[in-house]
């Protein structure tokens, strides 16, 4: 029999076309249990490598011959060993290339919609990660909106596109993945943009991203509109695009809102998400279509892989917009904080630019799943 090696590309075509796979996750229990690979129609076993080392011939009854069998570990090691003794016991079986380390890394860019003149808007989904990252395109310029840190992925799609990427904004400053915003801007020569009010502690140069600013891109004249929506931090911006598409950064997500602890201050913030949410939001027409920029379960998917929702039908259904009672909503986001993300402290300080880990370290920091919600 085989062992075949798959890529987190190939995985992530499984994800979005709902096909179906069976993985054989071989880290320890906690890690598995605190983060895995989300698919709709996965399925899966996790045995400890080392509870392998003695052979596989106990778990293989339980391996399906009707789909494909995937080995999954932290690196790729583990899993290329335990495949091949798999293998060895008659059965063709895959490993993950990379590890979880490269599902984590992942972006998979998905065309949301054609804009107004002949623009469009891709959504780039990191499914390992639950980032979403924004690329607006028209007649040969290009704006990105909430960069993680694989600046190349953006920079090469443009160079596919044949665009020139002119604007670079963060909708926050973030804290449980690294930015690649102004890395981006530097190497492009794009004006990059943050809240003011979140960069109060950043070190380098930076356009504010202030209320009411807009922004064009493209002889098309596709607007950017830039509305304050505090709560998640204290400078937390959306955006408007085309005058069809909310981005709401980390304020609103199709299933849940965001939290108001990553800076310690949710007691003093969860009023700021309030009123954006319950006032800000909705003076908003309704038919906006919400483009989060992190989802939190894999059902928040749409079924081209997209992840947006129209802002109406979120008023109606995400349980966060509808706790009449101000205290309640006080209680509810206070009371059902997740853990804090790894390393967000950490984080902050390298998209502040007070400190440059390098590639491994900030690997490390990322490990783990999107922790921007209140549950």
């Amino acid at each position: 029999m085989t062992v075949i090696k798959m890529t987190a590309a190939e995985v992530a075509r499984k994800v979005i076309e709902n096909q179906s796979l069976f993985i054989l996750d071989v880290r320890n229990k906690d890690a598995f249990e605190d983060w895995k690979i989300e698919g709709h129609s996965f399925d899966y076993l996790n045995i400890p490598y080392f509870d392998l080392l003695d052979g596989v011939d106990e778990i293989i009854p339980q391996l399906p011959t009707d789909k494909d069998v995937l080995v999954v570990c932290a690196k790729e090691g583990s899993s290329l060993m335990v495949a091949e003794m798999v293998s060895e016991a008659g059965r063709d079986v895959f490993y993950l290339e990379g590890g979880m380390k490269s599902w984590s890394s992942y972006l998979e860019p998905i065309k949301v919609s054609d804009l107004t003149g002949g623009g469009e808007l891709y959504q780039f989904v990191r499914l390992g990660k639950g980032c979403l990252s924004y690329m607006v395109i028209s007649e040969g310029e290009a704006a990105i909106i909430d960069a993680v840190r694989f600046t190349e992925v953006f920079t090469n799609f443009a160079k596919e596109k044949n665009v020139e990427i002119k604007h670079v904004f963060d909708t926050h400053l973030h804290a449980d993945h690294i930015s690649g915003g102004r890395h981006i801007a530097e190497a492009t020569g794009a004006t990059y943009y943050l809240p003011p009010k979140d960069a109060e502690e950043v070190v380098f140069d930076y356009t504010p991203l202030e209320d009411g600013l807009t922004v064009k891109v493209g002889a098309s004249q596709i607007e950017i509109g830039a509305l304050y929506s505090p709560g998640h931090t204290i400078g937390s911006t959306s955006f408007i695009v085309d005058s069809k598409y909310l981005l709401t950064g980390d304020i609103l997500f199709i299933d849940s809102i965001g939290r108001p602890d990553l800076a310690g201050l949710a007691e003093d913030w969860v009023g700021d998400l309030r009123e954006t949410l319950y006032r800000r939001y909705r003076e908003l027409a309704e038919d906006l279509i919400v483009l989060p920029a992190h989802f939190m379960i894999i059902e928040e998917l749409n079924e081209d892989g997209t992840v947006a929702k129209r802002l109406g039908d979120l008023f109606a259904e995400n349980h966060g917009l509808n706790i009449e009672s101000e205290e309640d909503f006080r209680h509810t986001v206070t009371d059902n904080l997740p853990p804090q993300p790894n390393a967000y402290e950490q984080i902050r300080q390298v998209n502040m630019g007070k400190i440059t880990p390098d590639t491994d370290e900030q690997t490390e920091m990322e490990i783990g799943p999107n922790r921007c919600a209140v549950r």
